[in-house]
């Protein structure tokens, strides 16, 4: 493993690589309060077949988190992944990409179409479909950030753990649970409350008309355990021209960490297509 810190538009931003660089290229991006860290175990089972390149977003891990929320933007995020990869010399990489960075992957899909191999995309969403819906999820998360500000880390940490979407994160070990709360409180009070009010699901573009448009392979993988999520794919499935749906049983919404094993085989098996 080799990890950096680039300068990309200003910020310096965190990147760790496994694997030989001659093989293709997998570029991970974690989810809102996740880092790197996150996909330790699926990098363990993909870097013998391919270069990893995991990346910590904007105000995320151990990549810078400024103060002005517009910096956090999805087209802001879309120009970053462009110059990382560029820096790196990374043409046509395969997107892997979970919850929220599942939608920085698909924003830059949507983008740079003819720059993206194969698009897999872990429990995400291409944002929402009314501007009813944008605004109210706008005021929420609104809200949310801040709370994070106000109250801080822990208080944050306490709450986000028990909203249903992780209740299927009971299941694991205590070791796990605790090395999945580590990680969102290592993270800082400025950059998820400023991820949330510049690239939270009611602030990004919608992206449901370009899916007809994404020729190339897609792969979608949801946990059965989360019932939103898995609706959500099954209508991206309907408009994406060249997509899979995979649903893991017995996962919920963070497959990567509940299902390790699973969702690493899932995505060999997918790529062997790609």
């Amino acid at each position: 493993m080799t990890t950096e810190l680039l300068t990309i538009r200003g910020i310096d931003t965190h990147v760790a690589r496994y694997g030989n660089k001659q093989l293709p290229t997998i570029v991970m991006l974690h989810g809102f309060t996740g880092s790197t860290a996150t996909w330790q175990q699926t990098i363990e089972v993909l870097a013998v077949d391919y270069h990893i390149v995991a990346v910590d977003l904007i105000g995320h891990g151990k990549t810078e988190a400024p103060e002005t929320s517009t910096r956090y933007k999805m087209e802001e995020q879309v120009k970053d992944l462009y110059e990382i990869l560029q820096k790196l010399e990374i043409k046509q990489p395969i997107l892997l990409g979970y919850s929220m960075g599942g939608r920085v992957a698909l924003g830059y899909t949507a983008t740079y179409p003819e720059k993206v191999t194969g698009l897999i995309l872990e429990s995400s969403s291409p944002g929402l479909c009314t501007t009813e819906q944008q605004i109210a999820r706008r005021t929420a998360d609104s809200k949310l950030a801040d709370r994070i500000e106000q109250q801080g880390m822990i208080e944050f940490v306490d709450f986000w753990q028990e909203i249903p979407l992780f209740h299927s994160q009971k299941k694991l070990s205590e070791s796990q649970q605790q090395a999945v709360r580590s990680e969102r409180l290592d993270q800082r009070p400025t950059g998820l409350a400023n991820s949330l009010r510049g690239i939270g699901t009611g602030s990004q573009p919608s992206y449901w008309q370009t899916l007809e448009q994404l020729s190339l392979p897609v792969l979608l993988i949801t946990g059965s355990e989360d019932e939103k999520f898995e609706t959500i794919a099954q209508e991206m499935l309907k408009r994406l021209p060249n997509a899979r749906h995979e649903t893991i049983k017995d996962a919920g919404h963070a497959i990567h960490v509940e299902k390790p094993q699973q969702f690493a085989t899932m995505i060999k098996s997918f790529l062997k297509t790609v």
